[in-house]
Parts: C-alpha cells; structure tokens; sequence
C-alpha cells in the first residue's frame, strides 16, 4: 500500500510534483524512500495522483505523475460534527476518530458548560495543530480529501447555521432516539441534499435551555440509547452510525 501525503495544488505542475518541509522530511528520513518508489499525493480536490520518485532530498522531494483517478474513500453523505471543546487531548482523539470514521466537517463549539476557553492567540497555535492531525488521519485513513475545521464558535450561531436534518445528542431525551430519527427520513433525501449535522456538547453536556434553543433552530433532540458515552465518544459514534445507515461504511471498498 502507497504511502499518502496532502499536498497544496501549487506543489503540482503538469506531470510533476515537488514535495517539500514535513512531508519530505517523512519521505526521506522516516520512510527512507528513494528514486524509483512510488507515493500518492492528494491535492484536496477529489483527485489522487501516483508519483514515482526522481530526486529525494531531506528538504525537497521531486517526482513523476504516473497515473491519475478519483478517489473512492469520500462518502457521498457530508457529516458535520459540532463538538462542544473538551478539556486535554480529548479534542484531539475526536478529530482524529472522527476524520477515520468519515466525518466531513468539524465545528469546535464555545457552550455553557464549556471548560477550555482559547484566547485569541492560543486558538491559532490550537488550530494548527488540530488541522496536523486531522490531515495525518486523512492520509491514513485513505480520504480523498481533508475534513473541514472550523475556528470556534458559540453555540448559539451554530444552530443557526445548520445544514440540512440535524440532531442534538442529549442524555436527557427519553423519547426520541438517533436510529429512530434516522428512520423516519427518506433514506435518499440526505445523501441527495448533501449533510447531516451532529451537535455534541463537552464533558457536562448540553443544558435543557440548549435543548431548548436548538429545537428553536430545527436541530432535533435526539438519545444514543441507555448508556451513556463520553463526550468524546458520542460523536465519533454518532457519526458512524449515521454514515452506517445509509450505507457509506461497511461495505467492502470494490476494486
């Protein structure tokens, strides 16, 4: 299996691809690759590129496009997944989870309940670091293109920015579950309308006057069953049971 690396589509020219910083680095020092090897290089539109390599270099990584198609790892269905920030590296785990599982787009979410509050400075330093390790999931994971993240945003815009069907994972809703919400949509209205947002709150979860703004917004109150999972848990969860449902996981990948 070919090493994968995201790339800026500025590093792709014609039929030939420069690599340089981190991820020549990783070519030359980490994997030990040379000329003759071959990687795939993804620049963030859908497409993937083998490349054979001609010059390898610590700072500076040249090669060949030798074969050109679509990726076939994106579900058709964009989950969006707006997680209430979490304390340590919690956060981290579900931007990585989450990218593996499918999810399409990250919103941080800034709620009543919510510890960690990021100045201005440290949400930069914060962001960087969470798009590293949504970029080194993607590559693992085999998509064909990065997740969206978002910088932080209060609860309240988030609801009102919303797209498409929209459920608010909350241990206090006993009549409504996720599969049962899920059910009741046309199984080809999602996909064909493009998203599905997710709203999970941070460690003391939401507050019944979030619940109660959100269903203001049409974002639906919805339980994940009788257990109660982790804050970063019930999204990663969600997601894949989402993308489950309507048939974008668990299916061989084809040839």
């Amino acid at each position: 299996m070919l090493h994968r690396f995201f790339v800026p589509a500025s590093w792709i020219q014609g039929d030939q691809v420069t690599l340089e910083g981190p991820a020549a680095h990783q070519i030359s020092r980490v994997l030990r690759l040379g000329r003759g090897d071959r990687v795939v290089v993804l620049d963030d539109s859908g497409w993937e590129y083998v490349a054979e390599l001609r010059s390898v270099q610590p700072a500076q990584v040249a090669g060949i496009l030798v074969e050109r198609c679509r990726s076939a790892a994106e579900p058709r269905l964009h989950v969006r997944l707006y997680q209430g920030l979490l304390k340590g590296e919690k956060m981290d785990w579900v931007l990585q989870k989450g990218t593996e599982v499918g999810v399409s787009g990250f919103v941080p979410l800034v709620t009543e309940r919510t510890v960690p509050r990021l100045e201005a400075d440290a949400a930069g330093h914060r962001l960087a670091r969470w798009r590293a390790i949504v970029r080194e999931a993607a590559e693992q994971s085999r998509r064909g293109k990065l997740p969206l993240l978002e910088a932080p945003i209060p609860f309240a815009d988030a609801c009102a920015q919303k797209a498409g069907p929209a459920y608010l994972l909350w241990e206090e809703e006993e009549v409504v579950g996720l599969r049962q919400a899920l059910t009741s949509l046309d199984a080809g209205s999602p996909a064909g309308s493009g998203s599905v947002s997710l709203f999970v709150g941070p460690e003391g979860g939401f507050t019944r006057e979030e619940a109660v703004l959100a269903s203001r917004h049409g974002v639906q109150p919805v339980s994940l069953g009788r257990r109660v999972l982790r804050a970063e848990t019930a999204g990663v969860i969600a997601a894949a049971l989402v993308l489950y449902h309507f048939q974008e996981l668990g299916d061989p990948p084809g040839p």
